[in-house]
């Protein structure tokens, strides 16, 4: 111990008296991979919208889920269809991700609004971002609602898809990989900032080998 006192906020979540001006939550588990979901209602009207809580979840199959604050069209038109699509948010189209965003009234599709095109999906109804290099193909398995501090409903989602298929544009295919630097695939982080993958930005770290002992024997940079 120096004897130096640590400083630093600490505030409990069911009070969230953090004293800033405004709430650190989404400041802080980042980057958060944007989850760019078209959906298409009974009427057979498209909607596209941008969800920051989103990830995927496992692998072999493949599953995704996005988080959504209220039951809103996104959520409906997955539980009443079965199908949804996640195109990949990139630099190069991020205002337009922005756009369709905005609160406009149901019933609304976000594809012409946003100047984007609704390119036909292979397996499931919901289209895709054509201006987009990748797009996952999803049909829905599972919608959770979040309970709220008391254990009663809090209108808060959770939409589990399976991925049934994948798009994958060619030219960022390069010697059997994904150069997922190349895309420039944009992340959510807190208030209204995000952030860009670049290949500037990209590092590789191999994992540790371990011995028959359960030793390592290879672990680079764990002392730094």
């Amino acid at each position: 111990m120096t004897g130096t006192q640590e400083i630093h906020v600490f505030y409990e979540t069911a009070d969230n008296r953090h004293g800033l001006r405004h709430d650190p939550w989404k400041a802080l588990v980042v980057p958060r991979p944007i989850g760019w979901i078209s959906s298409v209602s009974k009427a057979g009207v498209c909607n596209l919208a941008p969800y920051s809580f989103f990830n995927a979840m496992s692998d072999k199959p493949n599953y995704v889920v996005f988080g959504s604050g209220g039951r809103k069209d996104s959520v409906r038109n997955i539980e009443e269809t079965g199908e949804f699509v996640c195109s990949l948010a990139t630099w190069d189209l991020r205002y337009r991700m922005n756009t369709t965003s905005a609160a406009v009234p149901g019933g609304v599709d976000e594809f012409p609004l946003a100047g984007l095109t609704a390119a036909a999906s292979r397996i499931v109804r919901p289209p895709r971002v054509k201006e987009s290099p990748v797009a996952l193909e999803c049909r829905h398995w599972r919608t959770v609602e979040l309970p709220d501090a008391d254990g009663n409903g809090a209108n808060h989602f959770v939409v589990f898809g399976r991925v049934v298929g994948i798009h994958i544009d060619d030219r960022f295919i390069k010697d059997g990989l994904v150069d997922t630097a190349a895309m420039r695939p944009i992340a959510r982080l807190g208030y209204m900032d995000y952030a860009v993958v670049t290949p500037g930005t990209v590092f590789t770290i191999q994992r540790p080998k371990v011995d028959a002992d359960g030793n390592l024997v290879e672990a680079k940079g764990a002392a730094e």
